[in-house]
């Protein structure tokens, strides 16, 4: 597994330090599936865990979706993988192919991406109606390095499991 990532600065200012520990949490994830087929992304954890590589995949693209477009930017627009507000859905990977989840997975960092370049700053507020209150895009961009580097140490094991690879 070849490390092509940046690391963050050691200094900038607070938007730049936010933007480059979520993009190297993405990037992470990326190098924890590169060079893998689709039946080793789809390769579960350990029985009855169905936690896969693509499942994580999956899962990122929908919050990549759910915290940018429609708490953040209030879009009206469905989840990627589900009809109604099922995180699980995005776990369910028996049709999945890389392919498609990594399409999908990109084209949602990339809204991210811009709403976060267009927004004059990290105070304007979204709404997150599942907890009924507003949240700045600040917290947005933290909370999404959490769920990254929450879900990065899974993706660790899970690579592992394929074939052993280990680090980083």
């Amino acid at each position: 597994m070849t490390d092509l990532r940046t690391g963050p600065p050691h200094f900038g200012s607070e938007r730049e330090m936010v933007r480059a520990f979520l993009d190297y949490h993405r990037a992470t994830l990326a190098m924890k599936c590169a060079g893998l087929g689709d039946e080793e992304l789809r390769r579960r954890s350990m029985p009855p865990s169905t936690l896969t590589l693509l499942g994580l995949v999956r899962h990122m693209a929908e919050v990549e979706r759910t915290w940018f477009r429609r708490v953040f930017e209030d879009q009206d627009i469905p989840m990627v993988w589900s009809d109604k507000i099922d995180f699980q859905a995005a776990y369910d990977v028996s049709e999945a192919t890389g392919a498609e989840a990594f399409a999908a997975w990109e084209a949602e960092v990339e809204h991210s991406r811009r709403i976060e370049r267009e927004a004059e700053s990290l105070d304007l507020a979204g709404h997150q109606p599942r907890w009924g209150e507003d949240v700045s895009l600040r917290m947005v961009m933290l909370h999404m390095i959490h769920e990254y580097a929450r879900h990065n140490g899974h993706a660790d094991l899970l690579r592992e499991g394929v074939d052993g690879t280990v680090g980083a």
